[in-house]
């Protein structure tokens, strides 16, 4: 069993000035803790259920590069980026360049995207769903064509690309591991099962029903004829019910249950970036726990 740590929350208390330094310490501590993944959401305004939209919110590649900068092993992503935000050639070039600075750590993290507010405030363009999933999919083709190192043209129903020259291509081999997020079972799933590396549920739908969506995904491998023990499997969840309490041995307890059922790694939400000890906390008594299991 891994465990990751996302960072969706950028505000602390010490203000905007502390941002950078408060990022450093939590990345740095990650890395010291043996933490296997650091992942930041890929928003331009702070979503419901974390915040307000006018809290801090950084930009989810820009962030991922600073952090690249400061450790050295730990794997980096988005969680996941919307399709809608970059034109998929950009976006898969902006991936590769993470991967190349990183040294070879990047995931591509992607999804549909949702968060409409966000679209409209700020003048990108808000497709049905049903086109959302469309775009999602041609973004997927485009991302494993540009990384095979074929110079061909797309041409898609959404996207048409003249030329996908991705030049250097990413250290990753073949390329970095492709995350989709969600656990939509018609589209979502069936998804994951055709063209990615990894899933990403979340894990507050309670152990039995993360039991019952990979099967779901399982049955989607068969249909595509592809293996189930391929795809990485991964839940997100919370560090903590409340800010400045840590139970260990649950979380301990609640990781192994995730892995009773197939999943590799649990993702741990941090609730702001004050939350320093908590990262520590986890790297010396819940890691080392899991590390034989």
């Amino acid at each position: 069993m891994r465990i990751g740590l996302q960072l969706p929350d950028f505000s602390s208390t010490a203000g905007p000035k502390e941002i950078a330094s408060r990022l450093c310490e939590i990345a740095q501590a990650a890395e010291a803790g043996g933490f296997s993944s650091l992942w930041v959401m890929d928003h331009y305004f702070q979503i419901p259920g974390v915040g307000a939209a006018e809290e801090e919110m950084l930009e989810g590649y820009a962030t991922l590069s600073y952090l690249a900068a400061l450790t050295s092993r730990i794997k980096l992503g988005t969680l996941v980026t919307g399709v809608t935000y970059r034109e998929p050639g950009v976006l898969v070039k902006t991936a590769t360049t993470l991967d190349i600075l990183s040294g070879g750590r990047a995931y591509f993290g992607v999804g549909a995207a949702w968060f409409e507010r966000e679209h409209l405030g700020l003048g990108i363009h808000f497709p049905p769903l049903g086109k959302r999933f469309e775009r999602l999919e041609e973004t997927l083709q485009i991302a494993k064509q540009m990384w095979s190192g074929e110079v061909a043209p797309f041409d898609g129903r959404h996207f048409q690309l003249a030329e996908t020259l991705c030049v250097p291509l990413p250290l990753s081999r073949p390329h970095p591991p492709i995350l989709i997020g969600g656990g939509g079972e018609k589209k979502t799933l069936r998804l994951v099962a055709r063209y990615g590396d990894a899933c990403n549920l979340f894990a507050g739908i309670g152990t039995s029903e993360v039991a019952r969506k990979l099967d779901v995904l399982k049955a989607h491998c068969d249909d595509a004829g592809r293996a189930y023990e391929e795809i990485e499997k991964t839940v997100l969840g919370v560090i903590q019910e409340e800010p400045g309490i840590l139970k260990p041995a649950e979380l301990v307890t609640n990781c192994r249950e995730l892995a009773g059922i197939g999943v590799d790694q649990v993702l741990f939400s941090l609730p702001n970036l004050d939350e320093l000890a908590a990262v520590e906390t986890i790297g010396r008594e819940v890691i080392p726990e899991l590390s034989g299991d």
